[in-house]
């Protein structure tokens, strides 16, 4: 009975004991560490040959058949991009092949620079 009490108690402040050091910590930093979040890897943008299917300047958007995006994480397709700056799409007309760099802006894939090819 008595080694049944002994062991009984031991558990007993084992688990306060765990449970005690796992909330100890909450809301409070650990010393020498800033706890921030790490920032997303932003992987640099490479320009992307691409070729110009349709443009469409009132809008500002050009429909591109382009290879793989990496800085975006999309793979080779035909989509419509918004385009920075719509006074350049003027330079260019549909069929042409061209060199398109990418980023997000307001969250949305847009064309950032267009070159010709």
């Amino acid at each position: 009975m008595k080694t049944a009490k002994t062991l009984a108690l031991a558990l007993t402040l084992v688990a306060a004991s765990t449970a005690f050091a796992a909330g100890s910590m909450d809301g409070h930093p650990m010393q020498g560490t800033d706890n921030k979040p790490a920032a997303p890897s932003k992987q640099a943008s490479q320009p992307v040959p691409a070729e110009i299917k349709k443009i469409d300047a009132s809008t500002g958007k050009v429909t591109l058949r382009h290879g793989p995006i990496e800085n975006l994480g999309m793979s080779a397709m035909t989509m419509a991009f918004p385009v920075k700056d719509r006074a350049a799409l003027k330079n260019f007309k549909e069929g042409d092949p061209v060199s398109v760099t990418f980023d997000k802006v307001d969250g949305k894939p847009t064309v950032i620079d267009m070159q010709p090819r």
